[in-house]
């Protein structure tokens, strides 16, 4: 008796038109609308690189924190919790993926960048340019990136990706 109500249920279910009932929107515009734009390789700016104490503070800011109403202290100077057209600034967030000094809650996803300088810049490895244009757009050197493209897509401006430049860059106490 189960197996006749089931299959009669099937029965009527699959005679019934359900075309009209399911939305089902064209999301072409919307898909191009959320492409990222091309890959693009960036040149870092002359001076980028900074030993200033406000720039790396900017930069350690932008790295540890995501939304700027959720950012668990006030940005320093030269950093805004919002955008020019009032909406929320999202700010890196890089600890989500990445372990350096002093995180809390890092994450283990991306590559760990504790003592970054020491280890990578000073024996030769990469260079300023290299962390400047990982930031800027990753995908030159890794099209299948899962890393965030924050020049590129305006996510950052310059002076931010420089400043998170010098952040990783310095050494930390």
């Amino acid at each position: 008796m189960r197996k006749v109500m089931m299959l009669g249920f099937a029965t009527l279910l699959s005679a019934a038109d359900l075309s009209q009932a399911i939305e089902s929107p064209d999301a072409t515009a919307i898909l191009k609308k959320d492409a990222l734009p091309a890959a693009k390789a960036y040149v870092m700016p002359e001076g980028c690189i900074s030993n200033d104490p406000a720039a790396i503070a900017r930069g350690k800011y932008i790295f540890h924190n995501l939304n700027g109403k959720d950012a668990k202290e006030n940005p320093p100077e030269g950093l805004s919790r919002t955008l020019p057209d009032g909406k929320e600034k999202q700010m890196g967030n890089c600890v989500a993926c990445h372990n350096i000094e002093g995180a809390v809650g890092y994450g283990n996803i991306g590559p760990d960048l504790t003592n970054y300088k020491e280890l990578y810049v000073n024996s030769g490895v990469r260079n300023a340019q290299f962390v400047y244009q990982k930031i800027a757009d990753p995908r030159i050197d890794n099209a299948k990136t899962h890393m965030t493209v924050n020049l590129t897509n305006g996510l950052m401006n310059e002076r931010e990706v420089c400043d998170l430049s010098s952040y990783i860059m310095a050494v930390k106490k």
